[in-house]
């Protein structure tokens, strides 16, 4: 089975059913809730040097996908992160993960940051077994997150280090 990440824009007409798809997941689980204060996204921040949209492909196959964008000048904030529905709970999300640390660190940056919303307990697990750091209580019901004052986010951020190239390559 020949499996290989590619870099791809964004607006790459193949991405286009996925990223759909994706924001239909959302949808199902969170209704209108995150359109309050929906996020501006700009496809050059997704592109290089300072961002950049992964894929990871099986037999020509887009399987699983990751980006990052630019947070701050030392922080790159990973976003997008999807696997196909049949292939789930079988180590791609993990995968993609750390090929976006690796290339956040060879791109300069340092730290990463992200958010994932109240309602998803498998991201939250994916990213604790990735070291990330909560940066909220997971002893609370995540539900707690969804009212005032807090916006339904549940960031996390982790130390990007060289060991982490060496863990990945």
């Amino acid at each position: 089975m020949s499996e290989y990440f590619r870099v791809l824009s964004p607006e790459a007409p193949e991405l286009q059913p996925i990223i759909s798809g994706l924001f239909g997941e959302y949808a199902a689980r969170y209704g209108d809730f995150f359109s309050r204060d929906a996020e501006v996204e700009l496809t050059e921040w997704y592109l290089p040097p300072q961002g950049i949209f992964i894929v990871l492909e099986r037999e020509g196959e887009i399987i699983a996908t990751g980006a990052y964008k630019p947070y701050d000048q030392k922080t790159a904030e990973i976003k997008r992160i999807w696997t196909k529905s049949t292939l789930r709970k079988q180590g791609l999300a993990g995968r993609v993960v750390r090929e976006l640390e690796r290339l956040a660190l060879q791109a300069g940056y340092s730290r990463i940051y992200l958010t994932t919303g109240f309602r998803q307990p498998e991201a939250v697990r994916l990213y604790l077994s990735e070291g990330y750091d909560p940066q909220f209580s997971l002893e609370v019901d995540p539900e707690t997150f969804s009212l005032p004052p807090y916006d339904g986010r549940l960031r996390f951020t982790k130390i990007l280090a060289l060991e982490s190239l060496s863990q990945t390559a």
